[in-house]
Protein backbone atom coordinates (compact mmCIF):
# COMPACT_ATOMS: atom_id res chain seq x y z
CA UNK A 1 0.00 0.00 0.00
CA UNK A 2 1.62 3.83 -1.22
CA UNK A 3 0.82 6.85 0.80
CA UNK A 4 1.08 9.51 -1.60
CA UNK A 5 0.87 13.05 -0.40
CA UNK A 6 0.54 16.20 -3.04
CA UNK A 7 3.40 18.73 -1.86
CA UNK A 8 3.33 21.59 -4.13
CA UNK A 9 0.65 23.85 -5.46
CA UNK A 10 -1.17 24.47 -8.95
CA UNK A 11 0.44 27.51 -10.06
CA UNK A 12 2.57 26.74 -13.84
CA UNK A 13 1.46 22.81 -13.68
CA UNK A 14 1.09 21.84 -17.33
CA UNK A 15 -2.14 20.55 -18.02
CA UNK A 16 -1.19 16.72 -18.80
CA UNK A 17 0.33 16.58 -15.11
CA UNK A 18 -2.77 18.53 -13.49
CA UNK A 19 -5.21 15.91 -15.03
CA UNK A 20 -3.40 12.96 -13.88
CA UNK A 21 -3.34 15.22 -10.29
CA UNK A 22 -6.75 15.35 -10.47
CA UNK A 23 -7.62 11.26 -11.53
CA UNK A 24 -5.66 10.38 -8.43
CA UNK A 25 -7.73 12.85 -6.17
CA UNK A 26 -4.37 14.50 -5.21
CA UNK A 27 -6.34 18.47 -5.70
CA UNK A 28 -4.52 20.23 -3.06
CA UNK A 29 -1.28 20.71 -0.64
CA UNK A 30 -1.04 18.47 1.64
CA UNK A 31 -3.99 15.83 1.06
CA UNK A 32 -3.01 12.40 1.15
CA UNK A 33 -4.72 9.29 -0.31
CA UNK A 34 -3.98 4.98 0.10
CA UNK A 35 -3.36 3.43 -3.28
CA UNK A 36 -2.77 -0.30 -3.98
CA UNK A 37 0.87 -0.51 -5.95
CA UNK A 38 0.66 -1.46 -9.89
CA UNK A 39 2.12 -0.45 -12.96
CA UNK A 40 -1.00 2.21 -13.66
CA UNK A 41 -0.66 3.73 -10.13
CA UNK A 42 3.62 3.41 -11.29
CA UNK A 43 2.93 5.72 -14.61
CA UNK A 44 1.13 8.00 -12.68
CA UNK A 45 3.22 8.57 -9.91
CA UNK A 46 6.19 8.98 -12.02
CA UNK A 47 4.06 11.77 -14.55
CA UNK A 48 3.69 13.49 -11.09
CA UNK A 49 6.80 13.00 -9.22
CA UNK A 50 7.57 16.90 -9.10
CA UNK A 51 4.25 17.72 -7.10
CA UNK A 52 4.31 14.68 -4.92
CA UNK A 53 5.50 12.65 -2.72
CA UNK A 54 5.29 8.60 -1.86
CA UNK A 55 6.00 5.28 0.10
CA UNK A 56 5.01 2.41 1.75
CA UNK A 57 3.27 2.97 4.85
CA UNK A 58 3.11 0.56 7.57
CA UNK A 59 0.23 -0.88 10.24
CA UNK A 60 0.96 1.67 12.72
CA UNK A 61 0.95 4.71 10.55
CA UNK A 62 -1.87 3.81 8.56
CA UNK A 63 -3.77 3.03 12.14
CA UNK A 64 -3.25 6.40 13.58
CA UNK A 65 -3.80 7.92 10.24
CA UNK A 66 -7.06 5.96 10.28
CA UNK A 67 -7.95 7.22 13.30
CA UNK A 68 -7.17 10.73 13.49
CA UNK A 69 -8.01 11.76 9.74
CA UNK A 70 -10.55 9.50 8.29
CA UNK A 71 -13.50 11.12 7.62
CA UNK A 72 -16.95 9.59 6.37
CA UNK A 73 -19.80 11.63 4.73
CA UNK A 74 -21.11 14.53 6.88
CA UNK A 75 -17.34 15.31 8.05
CA UNK A 76 -17.71 12.77 10.73
CA UNK A 77 -15.51 10.63 12.37
CA UNK A 78 -16.50 7.47 13.64
CA UNK A 79 -15.95 5.94 17.05
CA UNK A 80 -14.70 2.48 17.59
CA UNK A 81 -18.39 0.71 17.83
CA UNK A 82 -19.54 2.91 15.08
CA UNK A 83 -16.31 1.52 12.72
CA UNK A 84 -17.94 -1.92 12.95
CA UNK A 85 -21.19 -1.45 12.15
CA UNK A 86 -19.86 0.59 8.86
CA UNK A 87 -16.93 -1.79 7.88
CA UNK A 88 -16.76 -4.66 9.82
CA UNK A 89 -13.85 -4.10 11.59
CA UNK A 90 -13.63 -4.17 15.38
CA UNK A 91 -10.53 -1.54 15.20
CA UNK A 92 -8.74 0.63 13.22
CA UNK A 93 -6.07 -1.50 13.62
CA UNK A 94 -7.93 -4.17 12.11
CA UNK A 95 -8.84 -1.82 9.25
CA UNK A 96 -5.43 -1.18 8.79
CA UNK A 97 -3.71 -4.56 8.84
CA UNK A 98 -6.64 -5.47 6.29
CA UNK A 99 -5.53 -2.71 3.66
CA UNK A 100 -1.85 -3.40 4.00
CA UNK A 101 -2.44 -6.88 3.41
CA UNK A 102 -4.78 -6.19 -0.03
CA UNK A 103 -8.13 -8.32 1.67
CA UNK A 104 -9.98 -4.93 1.00
CA UNK A 105 -9.26 -2.00 -1.10
CA UNK A 106 -9.71 2.18 0.18
CA UNK A 107 -12.89 2.53 -1.79
CA UNK A 108 -14.46 -0.78 -0.07
CA UNK A 109 -15.18 1.41 2.74
CA UNK A 110 -18.33 2.88 2.56
CA UNK A 111 -19.14 6.63 3.23
CA UNK A 112 -15.79 7.17 3.51
CA UNK A 113 -14.23 10.20 2.21
CA UNK A 114 -11.31 9.07 -0.40
CA UNK A 115 -8.86 12.09 0.52
CA UNK A 116 -7.22 12.59 4.03
CA UNK A 117 -6.33 15.96 4.63
CA UNK A 118 -3.50 16.45 6.65
CA UNK A 119 -1.36 19.56 8.47
CA UNK A 120 1.57 21.04 7.04
CA UNK A 121 4.70 18.65 8.85
CA UNK A 122 6.11 20.30 11.88
CA UNK A 123 9.46 21.80 11.15
CA UNK A 124 8.24 22.13 7.55
CA UNK A 125 9.56 20.34 4.40
CA UNK A 126 12.48 20.05 2.83
CA UNK A 127 12.94 22.11 -0.35
CA UNK A 128 10.00 21.12 -2.21
CA UNK A 129 11.24 21.75 -5.70
CA UNK A 130 14.09 19.00 -5.26
CA UNK A 131 13.75 15.31 -5.02
CA UNK A 132 14.49 13.43 -1.96
CA UNK A 133 17.36 12.07 -2.91
CA UNK A 134 18.82 15.07 -3.61
CA UNK A 135 17.84 16.20 0.00
CA UNK A 136 14.16 17.63 -1.39
CA UNK A 137 10.64 16.65 -0.37
CA UNK A 138 9.46 15.51 -3.80
CA UNK A 139 9.60 11.88 -5.24
CA UNK A 140 10.21 8.42 -3.78
CA UNK A 141 10.67 7.81 -0.18
CA UNK A 142 10.61 4.58 0.57
CA UNK A 143 9.74 3.63 4.24
CA UNK A 144 10.64 7.08 5.81
CA UNK A 145 7.03 8.56 4.00
CA UNK A 146 6.03 7.31 7.67
CA UNK A 147 7.81 9.41 9.95
CA UNK A 148 6.42 12.51 7.59
CA UNK A 149 3.26 11.51 8.13
CA UNK A 150 3.35 11.50 11.89
CA UNK A 151 5.00 14.82 11.24
CA UNK A 152 1.75 15.72 9.78
CA UNK A 153 -0.68 14.35 11.97
CA UNK A 154 -0.94 17.06 15.29
CA UNK A 155 -3.27 15.55 17.74
CA UNK A 156 -5.23 18.00 19.73
CA UNK A 157 -6.21 20.49 16.45
CA UNK A 158 -9.12 19.59 13.87
CA UNK A 159 -9.39 20.42 10.71
CA UNK A 160 -10.12 23.35 10.60
CA UNK A 161 -7.08 24.07 12.81
CA UNK A 162 -8.88 24.92 16.34
CA UNK A 163 -7.82 23.14 19.79
CA UNK A 164 -10.26 19.76 20.20
CA UNK A 165 -9.78 19.90 23.74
Amino acid sequence: MLAVIRIRGRTGIKEDIADTAHLMRLNRINHLVLLNEDDVVKGMLQKVKDYVTWGEIDVDTLELLLKNRLMFRGRRHLTEEELKEKTGFSSYRDLAQALIDGKIKPSDITDAVPVLRLNPPKGGYEAIRKSYRSGGSSGYRGSDINQLIRRMIISGVDLNGKREN
